[in-house]
C-alpha cells in the first residue's frame, strides 16, 4: 500500500468513452483514484453509486473523482449508463496502474485463486504526493469518509 506522502504514480488510461485521461491533467487539485474490482457487481456498484450521489459534494471541493478496474471500456460503457455514473471510469486491463498503486495481486474467492483488482482509495493532493490511502474499504459510507477526512483537513 503506497502511504501519504508518497509521490502518486502518474498514468494514462481510456475512459469508459475511450478517451485518454491522465493523472497529470489533474495537477494542482485533489483527486480520487479508487480501484475497484468489477463493473455492475454489488460492492461496485453500491461505491460508484455513492460516489454518484456525493459528486457535487467534491466537485463543490474542487476535487476529481476517477474510478479504474481491470474491466474493458465496454463494461465501464454499460456501468456508467446503467448507474447515470459522472465521473471518469478508467480501463486497467492488464492491471499495470492498479499494481502501480498496491491494488491489483492474486485474490481468493469460492476456492478460486487469480489475480485481480484491490478496493483500495487514494486520494492525491494538488502536489501529487498521496493524501490519504484507504485500504480494503467497505463500499458502504466510503464517499462520505472521503468529504469527512477532506474537511478536517482543510482541503
Amino acid at each position: 500500500m503506497l502511504s501519504v506522502g508518497d509521490e502518486a504514480p502518474d498514468f494514462e488510461l481510456e475512459n469508459q468513452d475511450g478517451e485518454t485521461v491522465s493523472l497529470s491533467e489533474f495537477e494542482g487539485e485533489y483527486v480520487v483514484v479508487y480501484f475497484y474490482p468489477r463493473a455492475n457487481t454489488p460492492g461496485c456498484t453500491t461505491e460508484a453509486c455513492e460516489f454518484r450521489d456525493a459528486y457535487d459534494e467534491f466537485g463543490d471541493r474542487g476535487v476529481t473523482v476517477l474510478g479504474i478496474s481491470d474491466d474493458p471500456i465496454s463494461d465501464l460503457k454499460a456501468f456508467e449508463d446503467d448507474h447515470d455514473l459522472p465521473f471518469p471510469l478508467l480501463s486497467d486491463e492488464d492491471g499495470s496502474v492498479a499494481s502501480a498503486y498496491d491494488s491489483y495481486g492474486e485474490k481468493n474467492m469460492f476456492g478460486d485463486t487469480f489475480d485481480g483488482v484491490f478496493r483500495n482509495t487514494y486520494v492525491v493532493g494538488p502536489d501529487g504526493e498521496i493524501a490519504f490511502a484507504y485500504e480494503g474499504v467497505s463500499p458502504e459510507g466510503h464517499a462520505e469518509q472521503i468529504l469527512s477526512d477532506l474537511d478536517e483537513a482543510g482541503a
